[in-house]
């Protein structure tokens, strides 16, 4: 792709979704990974509006969470490309790294450039892959995301027996609606089949279908502002174990030390770490 006349930022939907599950993977022999850049002419200010309200974000300006839907978009596209040699169906999202670094202008294009890093196999011989997208305005810096992602799934190691996080005081919690995986996928884009409904979670070997990983780090983001009262510039995040649709999750965090936990069912669904201040 050519960067200095990149192509318009793809939405996500069917088309995606059917050419994510018949692409084909390919041997790496040293094939360079891709770099892309896309090009958004604007932010949709319905699709925000809808964002905010669902997530539960008050005030005004871009929930810090609200840029990984537009990363997400280029990471689709950018692991659909032929460079790219792993499918995408099986792909776990494992972490989770946002940063606002600029209030972004109205009316001015942002363009989104995004990195490949495939890590080497493990000694277990999972493979790892990080996205890293930034996005700019006139040479500005709006804000970087990059995701980790479980592209091929290693042996399995004795299991551990790890902490929860139940030293964290709660701040609040909240049910996960049966429907919210197709209410959060028709703001999103995200269609996986997992997140909504049960016979679609059960094709891709899940007996309930779960909610999306980065809806429980907005949900939380959104809490988190209103415990903090400042909004967040800076959250990273671990997705450790799945939400089903219909069960409950609690939020737990140290304010002072900027860290959190989102429980339910007895483990930690997702944990992290994150950051409030003035944008310089």
């Amino acid at each position: 792709m050519n960067a200095d006349s990149p192509s318009p930022l793809p939405r996500l939907g069917a088309a995606v979704l059917l050419r994510a599950m018949f692409k084909h993977p390919r041997r790496l022999n040293g094939v360079p990974t891709p770099r892309t850049t896309y090009t958004l002419d604007r932010i949709d200010p319905h699709q925000l509006r809808r964002y905010r309200q669902a997530l539960g974000f008050r005030g005004e300006g871009i929930p810090l969470t609200y840029y990984y839907l537009l990363a997400q978009r280029a990471h689709v596209a950018t692991m659909l490309d032929d460079a790219f040699p792993f499918r995408l169906p099986g792909t776990v999202h494992t972490e989770n790294s946002l940063r606002a670094l600029a209030e972004p202008q109205p009316g001015v294009p942002l363009v989104l450039s995004t990195s490949v890093n495939i890590r080497p196999p493990a000694e277990n011989g999972a493979v790892i892959a990080e996205l890293e997208t930034v996005a700019r305005q006139q040479g500005t810096d709006i804000f970087t995301c990059r995701s980790t992602y479980l592209l091929v799934r290693g042996q399995r190691n004795p299991r551990r027996a790890r902490k929860d996080r139940a030293d964290l005081p709660v701040l609040t919690g909240w049910r996960i609606p049966r429907g919210m995986g197709r209410a959060y996928a028709r703001i999103s884009g995200d269609w996986n089949p997992i997140h909504l409904w049960t016979w679609s979670a059960k094709l891709m070997g899940l007996q309930r279908p779960i909610i999306h990983g980065m809806h429980t780090l907005a949900r939380a983001c959104a809490e988190l502002e209103q415990a903090c009262g400042r909004r967040i510039l800076a959250l990273e995040g671990r997705f450790r174990a799945p939400a089903p649709l219909g069960s409950e999750l609690f939020l737990g965090a140290d304010l002072a030390a900027g860290s959190f936990a989102v429980g339910g069912g007895g483990r930690v669904v997702a944990e992290g770490s994150f950051r409030t201040s003035d944008l310089s």
